[in-house]
């Protein structure tokens, strides 16, 4: 018979045991300036991976509007049009959001649009085989224009 052994409960940090409570507690010490009890490592280890989230949430999002304006661009699938411009309309609104409650990630945009562009061209022309796709970007793809111009209707 194997025995388990539990940790003690008071050797495990609120950090480890109730990330919730952890965060509320420390909303708490910081309002009233109580630093010195303040989890520091760990709140600096949260800060971060927002930080991480963020910039991964734009460029997922500005891969998939990318997807989805080469499918709407370029594959000559009409039935399939509202759905595409579906999409490109609500990532264009969540891409708007980012920027919105974080208008430095604007500072990230090239490096996020590069890396989103060879993600989402190898995507396409995996799930589309018999279409042809442009190797680079052949529009502007500063913000503004990815948020609002409808490149198909350029073509």
């Amino acid at each position: 018979m194997t025995q388990v052994i539990a940790s003690e409960p008071s050797k495990i940090s609120l950090y480890e045991r109730d990330l919730n409570l952890w965060l509320e507690q420390a909303i708490a010490q910081l309002k009233s300036g109580d630093f010195h009890n303040l989890d520091i490592v760990n709140l600096i280890e949260e800060l971060e991976g927002l930080a991480g989230r963020d910039r991964r949430e734009l460029k997922s999002r500005l891969r998939t509007l990318l997807e989805h304006l080469l499918k709407r661009t370029y594959v000559n699938l009409p039935e399939c049009f509202n759905g595409w411009e579906i999409t490109i309309r609500e990532q264009r609104s969540q891409l708007e959001d980012i920027f919105e409650q974080s208008p430095s990630l604007k500072a990230i945009w090239e490096e996020a649009f590069s890396s989103a562009w060879r993600s989402a061209l190898k995507n396409t022309c995996q799930e589309y085989r018999n279409f042809t796709f442009p190797d680079a970007w052949q529009f502007s793809h500063d913000i503004d224009s990815l948020l609002t111009i409808d490149f198909w209707e350029e073509i």
